[in-house]
């Protein structure tokens, strides 16, 4: 049987702190550095974040159900992240190994947050900014992408694909050269008519290290997303540094960065409609925890996407082509057919 929780005293509950990020108006207890803030003219949150309490909760074992649990598992063998419905579905507890929870009320409206003594804020905020506000976007029906996007010529440029394919080292070599980051590991689309348009995220862009080493020469060269996190931290919008996109953009071109094992004879390939879409239903943001309509609603959406969206496909000769010389190929494509053709 789950316990009650009462809330905690760590901090002050008064929604004190209003960010943008993903579309939405958050509102926190705390500050949260690193996002970008909304200005006094902007409307309400329409997603409060409760950090250092949990609700008042007591609920016995039949009005709890195990719904999803991760593959990947922590050094003890436990489940790396495992998500209850709670109270027949008026919470949603996400519970990371470290000892990290994030609860979810039915609306998707409010989260709470609380993490043990030897985690930190900035740990739960490496969650909640990632995979806790993709989940929510996912339950609001937001379509979300396992992508980067760059700004080119006003219209947003998306790298799809799994981790390690380059997604993410593409995006920071974009902005080593000057181009505005939109995303990175998540990216939302919104359908507006006859487009689409990419929701800018947060002024952040995380790389492992060998990424780091490629890009400014040393692993080191960037600080931690957290203490005792392997990944690095790139920071965007802060003054000489790499540039935030803060608004919203049209899709222009779909690259979807390709399994490493795969070799083809182009560095871009033009693909069929018919592999887009299957292509793309593989790269869908927490796909596993939507149910049968949710998913049916996500390929009809996919559908239209591609339909409107040229879709491209970048191959393991980027292995052999350099870092440089792959985006000034991108970004040739991007130009001479992307967000033309996107307009179609």
């Amino acid at each position: 049987m789950l316990s009650s929780f009462s809330g905690l005293t760590l901090f002050d509950l008064e929604q004190k702190y209003k960010y943008l990020a993903y579309g939405l108006t958050l509102s926190s207890n705390v500050p949260i550095t690193g996002l970008v803030s909304a200005n006094s003219t902007t409307k309400p949150g329409n997603l409060r974040i409760n950090f250092g309490t949990l609700p008042a909760v007591s609920s016995s074992d039949d009005q709890i159900r195990l719904r999803y649990t991760s593959a990947y598992v922590g050094d003890g063998g436990e489940p790396g992240l495992r998500i209850w419905d709670v109270n027949h579905g008026a919470y949603l507890r996400i519970s990371y190994v470290d000892g990290t929870e994030f609860w979810l009320d039915r609306e998707f409206a409010t989260v709470w947050a609380h993490w043990p003594e030897n985690c930190s804020l900035a740990d739960t905020l490496t969650y909640l900014l990632g995979p806790v506000l993709g989940l929510v976007l996912r339950l609001r029906g937001v379509l979300c992408l396992h992508a980067s996007a760059v700004s080119i010529d006003d219209h947003a440029a998306v790298f799809v694909g799994s981790e390690g394919t380059g997604k993410s080292t593409t995006a920071a070599a974009f902005a080593r050269e000057g181009f505005a980051v939109l995303s990175d590991d998540i990216v939302a689309l919104v359908e507006h008519g006859d487009e689409f348009q990419v929701l800018p995220a947060y002024p952040r862009l995380n790389l492992w290290p060998d990424s780091v080493k490629l890009l400014y020469g040393s692993p080191d060269a960037l600080p931690p997303v957290s203490v005792g996190w392997d990944k690095r931290c790139l920071a965007l919008g802060e003054a000489g540094g790499p540039r935030f996109e803060e608004r919203h953009l049209r899709l222009g071109t779909i690259y979807i960065f390709d399994d490493i094992s795969q070799h083809g004879t182009e560095n871009i390939e033009v693909i069929s409609q018919k592999n887009a879409l299957m292509m793309l239903v593989g790269n869908t943001y927490a796909a596993n925890f939507l149910d049968t309509k949710q998913r049916a609603e996500e390929f009809a959406v996919l559908g239209r996407l591609v339909a409107k969206v040229p879709v491209r496909r970048i191959n393991a000769r980027r292995n052999v082509t350099g870092i440089n010389e792959l985006c000034e190929l991108i970004r040739q494509d991007f130009v001479g057919v992307g967000y033309q053709a996107g307009s179609r």
